[in-house]
Parts: C-alpha cells; structure tokens; sequence
C-alpha cells in the first residue's frame, strides 16, 4: 500500500501512453504494408535515413550497447531494410545503411509520427500542448537524454522559451 498523499501517478500515464502510442504506431505501419514495426525501429530508420551510422553510432544513439545496436542491426538486415558494409578507413568499423525497402519503411514511419503528432495537437489545445511539452522536458533529468530532448523542437504554436535556450529549436 502507497503512503503517499497524492494519488495522481505520472509516470503510470506516461508509460500507458506510449504503449498506446507505439500500439498507433504499428497499427499504422501495418495499414501501410509494414506489420513488423519494432520498437527500435523508428528512432533507428530516422537516423538511417538521414545518413549511414557504424554500428557504435547506432548503439550511441539508442543509447544502448554495441552488442545490443548489432542486434537490432541484424534484425533489420533480416527483414531486407539495412544493409552493411566494413569502412572503407577503418576495417573495425561496420556501417549501417538502408536498403531501398527501408528507405520506404524509413519514409512510412516519418509520416506516421507526423500523422500521429497532428492527431494528438487537434486533440487538445495549443496551450495544453505547450504544458504537455513543459512537464515532459522536466521530467527528463538525466543530462544526456536531456541533451538530446533539447534538440526537439517544442510545439509549433508555444513560444520560445527565452529563459531556456537549450529548449530551442536546432
């Protein structure tokens, strides 16, 4: 039993929301031809589709270990999205690239994240929006998931926070 005197659990909330959230996902994903959606997959692809990453850029921006950045490699290389190759400088170092079938699964996921984005905006107002994005930003209190929060740029319609410039956009 809880001692404590405030009933109300946000991280309870959270954790239910993105469960829902990544439930959308894959069931968008899966309306668009892509039923193997994994939860990896969307921060990875959207990296991959900006540039090829080695496997310890990979594991680094998951935040993850190497051994668990080649897993997820694998996973995508099983499915046809990635591909790898050893660098061309560096024998030690494999990088991750996207097949054509991942660029179009890279592609899918960017506009279901956008389409979900826009669903959860016209849901509630621009100013509970700001709150929303408010309360996640100072729920987040270590310094290297905070460094890489302070890159997403805060809803369209909130304005810049001028105290925090860490919350501008990039």
């Amino acid at each position: 039993m809880s001692t404590d005197a405030n009933p109300y659990r946000f991280g309870d909330l959270l954790a239910l929301a993105r469960q829902s959230w990544l439930r959308r996902m894959a069931a968008e994903l899966a309306d668009r031809g892509f039923a193997d959606y994994r939860r990896s997959d969307a921060a990875t692809l959207r990296l991959l589709r900006r540039r090829p990453a080695s496997v310890g850029e990979l594991g680094a921006h998951l935040g993850v270990t190497r051994q668990a950045a080649r897993k997820v490699m694998r996973g995508l290389e099983e499915r046809g999205y990635a591909s790898t190759q050893a660098d061309a400088h560096d024998a030690r170092k494999l990088n991750v690239m996207l097949t054509p079938a991942g660029c179009a699964y890279a592609d899918a996921i960017i506009e279901v994240i956008a389409q979900l984005n826009r669903a959860v905006a016209a849901r509630v107002g621009a100013d509970q929006l700001a709150a929303a994005d408010a309360v996640l930003r100072a729920s987040i209190e270590d310094a290297e998931v905070a460094g890489r929060a302070a890159r997403v740029s805060p809803p369209p319609s909130a304005p810049a926070d001028a105290d925090h410039p860490d919350l501008q956009p990039p």
